[in-house]
């Protein structure tokens, strides 16, 4: 269940804190496939499973990074709601992104998100939040970004 807030200024109660941990989500060679489709970006580590198996260190497909990163409108509408003074949403990009462990086919993952500043902004609310994407059973995070998405009114 997301957090329920009242109105995007409620962010600011939460700067510094962890405002809540996704459910599991699997990364299937299909989802894999169909990002590879979409971008263009067919490189073997990501859709050939028997050379991957053969040549790669993972011995198994790699999901894109970009697809990692992808998913987090997917995962913060399991974080927050926001029940008033939004008419629009709108992801405004990252300070940064990195990719420090790979994500192997049929893994899970899930995502934790900090919010990390909150202010205004012409008409709207700016929230920057620390989102780490994690692999079940991994020491290392897949994913960590700050991602900064605007509230307007």
């Amino acid at each position: 269940m997301p957090l329920e807030l009242e109105n995007p200024n409620s962010l600011s109660e939460w700067v510094g804190r962890e405002i809540g941990v996704t459910h599991w989500f699997t990364i299937t060679q299909d989802l894999i496939q169909q990002f590879a489709e979409v971008t263009g970006d067919r490189q073997w580590i990501h859709v050939d499973q028997d050379r991957a198996r053969r040549d790669s260190p993972f011995q198994t497909t790699i999901a894109h990074g970009f697809l990692t990163l992808s998913l987090l409108s997917r995962f913060i509408r399991q974080i927050v709601e926001i029940r008033s003074g939004v008419r629009m949403t709108v992801n405004y990009g990252l300070n940064r992104a990195r990719f420090p462990a790979p994500v192997r086919c049929d893994s899970r993952i899930r995502a934790h998100f900090v919010v990390q500043s909150v202010k205004e902004v012409s008409g709207a609310i700016e929230a920057v939040f620390e989102v780490r994407i994690e692999t079940e059973n991994s020491a290392k995070p897949c994913c960590v970004a700050e991602w900064v998405l605007r509230y307007y009114s």
